[in-house]
């Protein structure tokens, strides 16, 4: 399934690079992207919205 997350505290690389290695180290089966600009993540995962929420909150960010 696709999931779409807005993350409105990505502010930098960095930022993007935190969030997609906590998400494949927790749900190795994700396929992650990270949009900066837009502050967008994408994942292509058979886990649940709340599974991504909850590594993305995880590591600092916060979600729309």
């Amino acid at each position: 399934m696709l999931i779409t997350l807005n993350v409105p505290s990505i502010a930098c690389e960095v930022c993007a690079q935190t969030i997609k290695d906590a998400l494949v180290k927790n749900l190795p089966s994700s396929i992650v992207e990270v949009d900066v600009t837009s502050k967008i993540v994408t994942v292509e995962t058979t886990a649940s919205e709340q599974q991504l929420r909850d590594v993305i909150v995880s590591v600092g960010h916060e979600l729309a």
